[in-house]
């Protein structure tokens, strides 16, 4: 069992048994529930920990925990319903809604129910994060000269030299000072589209693409204009040709391990997507979120566009987070011209900077040996349960269509049958105890076919991805018939 679920249940359970006690009497020891339960020390304290939280208990150091005792009279429940005006009013010449969609977003981060098999998770599994090396890196950060100080608002120099050497390659096109440290790739992705296109702008995506980049682009004014893409990456034919329909100064593609197809930008593609923007005058920002997540089979990879670009046309987004925890935010922009001191004057702005320490711990894990060796093991297990996941779908769903099978990334793209309720079929799978992505969500306009996104990286391994697949199968048979 999860080490998140079991700590939800354990709550779970001693919320409903509140009422036993008197307010102010003492719950039982810590020791005492360990044994009931047949849990750790530490699930019992984080279940405390949660319980204190919501109010319900306290927590006294070598004393225990006790129920709490209310304090004042109820909460006086106000009326908020006229937010739904104050929200809605639109000003003159406004043309793209204020409201934000973080559905497809909220998918990919929800912890799902204890019980649940997660196959629409972003992240790695606990098994799969490197938590020693994390927890080492942080100890020695908090112990580095000037830590704890205010850092450069570009980001620890150290730190943004190792990004550049790893976005530019043997080549060394992209300089340290070139580079801004950002709280993670999404952070680096809205600075990036409010530094490139006002509000109301069309701005050029890969159809289909990332949710998360649709609704921050939507949630800077901007407006979402499709470029279908293949195995082989964005159309560079139909990108021409949306450059001139639209009048777009960006676009935005992942050419490595694309999220959700898989897809890497081919090499003729390549030069091809660079000329189109620059003779178009627009900026393409790159998106480069997998590159840490190749598969142990996976042929050489491509360098990065912004290491063949050197007049400026491209924006590099990337970030350490995908290959390490959801919780290590920190991620780089890299950028040459004018545009860096836009991006940058952002950034101050929104953030100020990224704490340093959380710095300084980024910089102690990639220069630590324990780097490699991690890289070297995700390689390995994605592979494992990549074939997994194709063996289970083989096995249980011969009628569904893996379009492209991807050599990186965590995540694979199913076609499903015309006219399938891809909303239904979320629910049904819900229902029968797995979670999983559906494909609408990651399509700017109307999709031109149902899909599904399944995610292998979030299950603790290949027997939780055959079982999920087996559930999938019931919910398809509720579904499809």
């Amino acid at each position: 069992m999860h080490e998140r679920s079991s700590v939800a249940e354990l709550a779970g359970v001693l919320r409903g048994e509140l009422n036993r006690y008197s307010e102010g009497e003492k719950l039982p020891s810590s020791r005492a529930l360990v044994d009931r339960f047949r849990v750790s020390p530490v699930t019992v304290s984080r279940a405390l920990a949660a319980l204190a939280a919501e109010g319900l208990v306290v927590t006294r150091p070598g004393a225990g925990a006790f129920r709490a005792v209310p304090h004042g009279p109820a909460v006086r429940l106000g009326d908020t319903s006229w937010q739904q005006v104050a929200l809605s009013v639109e000003t003159p010449g406004e043309s793209v809604p204020r409201s934000v969609d973080a559905s497809g977003v909220l998918a990919t981060l929800s912890e799902p129910p204890p019980g649940v098999i997660e196959l629409n998770g972003g992240y790695l599994h606990p098994t799969l994060q490197p938590e020693r090396a994390l927890a080492a890196a942080l100890a020695r950060a908090g112990r580095r000269p000037g830590a704890w100080g205010r850092p450069p608002v570009e980001g620890v120099g150290e730190l943004r030299a190792w990004f550049a050497r790893q976005i530019s390659g043997p080549a060394g096109t992209v300089n340290a000072s070139d580079v801004l440290i950002t709280a993670g790739g999404q952070s680096a992705l809205t600075a990036a589209l409010r530094a490139l296109a006002p509000p109301g702008a069309p701005v050029l995506v890969e159809s289909p693409t990332y949710p998360g980049m649709l609704a921050a682009a939507r949630a800077s004014g901007l407006r979402p204009v499709p470029v279908p893409a293949d195995e082989r990456g964005v159309r560079t034919d139909l990108l021409a040709e949306a450059f001139a329909a639209s009048g777009a100064r960006v676009f935005v593609c992942q050419p490595l391990f694309q999220n959700p197809t898989g897809a890497v930008l081919a090499d003729e593609r390549r030069g091809e997507v660079l000329r189109v923007a620059r003779e178009a005058g627009a900026f393409i920002i790159e998106d480069d979120f997998a590159r840490r997540l190749a598969h142990e089979d996976a042929p050489p990879l491509p360098p990065t566009l912004a290491a063949d670009d050197p007049d400026g046309i491209v924006v590099h987004v990337c970030s350490l987070t995908k290959a390490t925890s959801a919780s290590l935010r920190v991620g780089a922009l890299a950028a040459r011209g004018p545009v860096l001191d836009r991006l940058r004057a952002i950034q101050v702005v929104d953030s100020f900077f990224v704490p340093r320490p959380v710095q300084e711990a980024a910089l102690e894990l990639v220069g630590s040996p324990a780097w490699p060796r991690h890289l070297r093991n995700i390689a390995a297990q994605l592979r494992t349960r990549r074939e997994a996941l194709l063996t289970a779908l083989a096995r249980e769903l011969p009628g569904l269509t893996v379009e492209f099978v991807p050599p990186g990334g965590y995540h694979m793209w199913l076609r499903l049958p015309d006219g399938t309720d891809e909303s239904a079929l979320v629910a049904a799978a819900l229902r029968a105890g797995v979670a999983l992505a559906a494909g609408r969500p990651y399509f700017s306009a109307e999709p031109p076919a149902p899909h599904l996104r399944l995610s292998f990286a979030a299950v603790a391994g290949p027997a939780e991805l055959a079982e999920g697949v087996s559930r999938l199968r019931r919910a398809c048979e509720e579904t499809l018939g």
